[in-house]
């Protein structure tokens, strides 16, 4: 039996995102309720037709997709060169992908910069998290919006799970979670021919008046704060998530 592989702490979403691993344990996600959402947030935008849309950590591109076949000009930004190669399959004349760390601004500007399904609070340091704010101000058009959609920290800490065993593909992914120095943490461990592997999520658990403080130390302007997908009232102890849209 071969030793563990382990990820280094510091990157864990630079390894765990770039491994096949990653998107077996996350097939079964709802992109119907994704799709939804994105249908309703653009609707609330009024972003005009053929609006500059980034999706930023895209992942291998599906919301990004969807983005474009609802008549936007969308770049596909992420971290994951595998991710960005799979999506890069899908690109057209108003669809592109690259390689992007989200703590650095763009050249071009944006109508609207999504990032979405808890895709922020990864950084061990929080300026790291006020560089991408930043970044994000600073590659808006004018006029443009910005939207952050986060998990809910009170209603997830309140509903974790500590310990899970999820079988997918003829996978044991054993799974753990708990709260530490202000991170949520999952762990995940597995063996795939005869190789075991370890790896761990690690999100900060950011509330809205953390958010705020940041964002006000970016110079950002945050005009309404949603709850779910179906862009409903933001309440702090029953909402499933923390949606911000900000200029």
């Amino acid at each position: 039996m071969s030793e563990i592989k382990k990820t280094p702490s510091q990157n864990w979403f630079a390894s765990w995102f770039d491994t096949p691993y990653y998107h077996i344990l996350y097939k079964d996600r709802n992109y119907r309720e994704a799709q939804i959402f994105m249908d309703n947030l653009t609707h609330y935008l009024n972003l005009p037709e053929k609006a500059k849309v980034l999706d930023l950590a895209c992942g291998k591109g599906r919301h990004a997709i969807y983005l474009n076949q609802l008549g936007f000009n969308v770049v596909g930004a992420d971290l994951s060169e595998n991710n960005i190669a799979e999506a890069n399959k899908n690109a057209n004349e108003s669809l592109h992908f690259l390689v992007h760390d989200m703590r650095e601004s763009y050249e071009e500007k944006f109508d609207a910069i999504f990032n979405l399904f808890t895709s922020f609070g990864y950084f061990e340091k929080e300026e790291d998290d006020l560089k991408t704010l930043i970044a994000i101000k600073e590659s808006l058009s004018e006029y443009g919006f910005a939207v952050i959609d986060f998990m809910n920290p009170k209603q997830v800490i309140e509903n974790l799970i500590p310990e899970e065993l999820k079988s997918i593909d003829g996978i044991d992914f054993h799974i753990k979670r708990f709260v530490q120095d202000g991170f949520i943490i999952k762990e995940i461990d597995f063996e795939d021919n005869g190789e075991k592997y370890h790896f761990a999520e690690k999100v900060r658990a950011y509330c809205l008046e953390d958010f705020q403080r940041l964002m006000n130390e970016a110079g950002i302007y945050l005009l309404d704060v949603f709850g779910d997908y179906k862009l409903k009232k933001f309440h702090k102890n029953t909402s499933e998530r923390l949606i911000m849209i900000f200029k």
